[in-house]
């Protein structure tokens, strides 16, 4: 357990202290996940300012106030320090310094770190056993790359766009590349930058040697896209937009049911593909698998093209809710295309705890938010307060880890520091 910690003590990642400097969110994401599992997560937000996130509509409003709904959601159980970082200011410096001696993980995504006087060597030979981790849009330039273009800025949306990630979702061409929701790069980002930081960690606390993640958000876009790119070195074929159905086999895709909802339905390989027909109560044997759905010349054959008619024509006979029980009792996979709405009313997501309550700090009130995942069996995270206010933990974080007077803190607050 480390000195002084300020957090409740629960979940697997206990006693491990994150310092975190940035906003929006893909590090700060990372560094929320650590904390719903009990790490104590010290973020630094501009005084006066804050994060970014905290501006981003839609709002909750009660009693007066109003927070950002996604700042509700993500910037739980996480501790706020206001602090000007500009270490070029020797009160800042001492209050940075002190704190990253006592870290044990160090996560930003502010990009241009070096005009705020902060160098890796610098914070290494400070704490050397510390994991440093980078979040960017292009990367950092000591693991490579042109500088000029690590340099760039960054958002979610140029992330998917660099990566290839954008050029495959949408529509069949000539349509346009789509765009996914809400911060899809940005999530998958916190992932990997999460993946890296308990890494290095776990390295650390073996060897007593820390070291730098370098977290590129194109990066992490292009590491989930299956053989895209030895599709293409290897093999010539260029991937690109396919469409909501897939060509390669069937069915896998939406359909309109009675109740005009949409209804999501995948049969892949001919195991799941005989039980997708028996479910339909079709022949088995004129709609065979070869014929209809094992490559893309069945599924576009008259055959094949047959079937699709044939789910189109059931699935809107029905409503979406008869599809999804009906198709259950055969072992296919399907499922209605939920809303939030859909989610909160739905009996499995409460059932397994998915939407929890706590008190948000702004609203001073509970609110309903999705919960933690994923599931411990014995050191399960929780989440032990809501997104805090601005500055909220300042003092504490001064007085208790660091060890300020109430006389330098106020002198601090004067200057504008915190």
């Amino acid at each position: 357990m480390k000195k002084n910690y300020l957090v409740p003590q629960f979940g697997p990642l206990e006693g491990v202290r994150v310092i975190s400097s940035g906003s929006i969110v893909a590090m700060p994401h990372a560094a929320n996940m650590m904390a719903d599992f009990g790490a104590e997560v010290i973020h630094i937000e501009r005084p006066g300012y804050g994060d970014t996130y905290r501006v981003l509509a839609p709002f909750a409003e009660y009693g007066g106030k109003k927070v950002s709904t996604s700042w509700a959601q993500d910037a739980r159980n996480r501790l706020s320090l206001s602090l000007e970082l500009d270490l070029s200011i020797p009160e800042v410096k001492d209050i940075f310094m002190g704190l990253i001696k006592e870290a044990d993980i160090f996560m930003e995504n502010m990009v241009w770190l070096e005009k705020y006087g902060i160098s890796d060597q610098m914070l290494m030979e400070a704490n050397p056993k510390l994991v440093i981790v980078h979040v960017s849009g292009y990367g950092r330039p000591q693991f490579g790359g042109i500088p000029e273009v690590c340099d760039r800025a960054s958002y979610d949306m140029i992330g998917q766009a660099y990566s290839g990630f954008m050029h495959l979702n949408g529509e069949k061409e000539p349509s346009s590349p789509m765009l996914t929701k809400p911060w899809t790069n940005d999530y998958i980002s916190a992932m990997y930058a999460v993946f890296g930081a308990l890494s290095a960690y776990i390295y650390a606390q073996k060897t007593g040697k820390g070291q730098v993640v370098d977290v590129a958000q194109f990066e992490a876009n292009a590491r989930i896209l299956s053989d895209t790119f030895v599709s293409w070195t290897e093999a010539g074929v260029l991937r690109t937009r396919a469409g909501v159905k897939a060509a390669a086999f069937q069915p896998y895709g939406l359909f309109i049911s009675k109740d005009d909802r949409y209804v999501a339905i995948g049969a892949f390989g001919p195991g799941v593909y005989k039980r997708f027909i028996k479910a339909l109560g079709l022949d088995e044997e004129y709609y065979n698998f070869k014929d209809c759905a094992s490559s893309v010349e069945a599924v576009s054959s008259e055959k094949g093209r047959e079937l699709d008619r044939k789910t189109i024509e059931w699935v809107g006979d029905r409503t979406g809710d008869e599809v999804v029980e009906h198709m259950a009792r055969y072992k296919v996979p399907c499922t209605i295309v939920y809303t939030a709405e859909d989610a909160v009313r739905d009996e499995h997501w409460n059932s397994r705890g998915d939407f929890i309550e706590y008190e948000d700090q702004t609203l001073r009130k509970k609110i309903k938010a999705f919960g933690i995942v994923p599931k411990f069996s014995e050191t399960p995270g929780k989440v032990w307060r809501g997104a805090p206010d601005l500055g909220q933990d300042t003092e504490q974080i001064l007085t208790k880890i660091l060890g300020y007077s109430k006389d330098e803190i106020n002198a601090l607050k004067g200057k504008g520091i915190i």
